[in-house]
């Protein structure tokens, strides 16, 4: 649940008092793009990865830089100890503003709604570090272009569900016969000691954290490759890995019902892991109070 204190076009103000107009193009079309950063001891997480990301997404859409780097500072600063610091998610929404009316091709001149709130940073049960995840794959019903961030994620929720429903953590997504990634998260295979992961396209996110394993894995002398991953090669892993901001680093020891490997978290995921656990501080960057 989000934290009081939210971040609304230039202001901190109370959750319960912050009002949008129903004429905003984030609101009528999904105009808009958003991010999701870790917070660890009031510190963000790869914080220049993901504005990186945002500028890139908001580029992506025909849209400047909201803000520049000092000014998300300041914003997320402010949001963070305002609320009181401590481990939270932190997520960040720029939509294309308010028109006077609905119309499809965006008219010049407008404004940007800027809007950012914490909530608490999910615990992950032990048991789904020691013992793995269940998933299930699904065609990868996405539009074209995943890469960008877009707010208008209605095809996610209807694969993340189809997930829920069968009782398991995440929707493992293929398309024509290959891997591409997670409903929520990025997707690697573990086969004969290499970490593979589909290379970044347009119908992947380049995910932050999926970053933040190549960068372990090359410390920890791993061989990675960004290749495509075939349906067989995922259904035949010695393990699966996903990956994502808000659910870290998992192993999925259970795919379709099916043991992955030898049904529990293989080495290389343990080795990433406890790798993941030791950036927290590294990868971070102090926010001004």
């Amino acid at each position: 649940m989000p934290l009081p204190l939210i971040w609304l076009d230039g202001r901190l103000q109370p959750l319960t008092e912050a009002r949008v107009s129903p004429l905003d193009r984030g609101f009528l079309f999904g105009d808009a793009v958003y991010e999701v950063l870790p917070i660890f001891g009031g510190r963000a997480y790869r914080l220049d990865a993901h504005l990186e990301r945002l500028n890139r997404s908001l580029n992506e859409i025909r849209m400047p830089p909201a803000m520049d780097r000092a000014g998300w500072l300041a914003a997320f600063g402010a949001l963070v100890h305002g609320n009181g610091g401590g481990d939270l998610l932190l997520y960040v929404q720029v939509t294309r503003g308010v028109e006077p009316e609905r119309n499809h091709v965006p008219q010049p001149g407008g404004r940007p709604t800027v809007l950012a709130f914490v909530s608490p940073l999910p615990v992950i049960p032990a048991a789904s570090i020691e013992r793995g995840v269940a998933a299930v794959t699904a065609a990868d019903t996405r539009w074209a272009r995943c890469d960008i961030k877009a707010t208008s994620l209605l095809a996610n929720v209807l694969l993340r569900w189809q997930a829920a429903d069968a009782k398991t953590t995440e929707a493992i997504l293929l398309r024509d016969g290959w891997l591409t990634e997670g409903s929520t998260s990025s997707a690697h295979v573990v086969r004969s000691g290499r970490l593979l992961t589909p290379p970044q396209t347009h119908a992947i996110l380049p995910g932050t954290t999926r970053g933040v394993l190549f960068d372990l894995a090359a410390r920890e002398g791993i061989v990675s490759e960004r290749r495509p991953v075939a349906e067989a090669e995922l259904r035949g892993a010695d393990e699966i890995i996903i990956a994502s901001a808000g659910g870290g680093i998992r192993a999925v020891t259970l795919l379709d019902g099916a043991a992955v490997g030898g049904g529990s978290p293989g080495p290389l995921f343990r080795c990433l892991h406890a790798g993941f656990l030791a950036t927290k501080t590294e990868f971070s960057t102090e926010l001004p109070a």
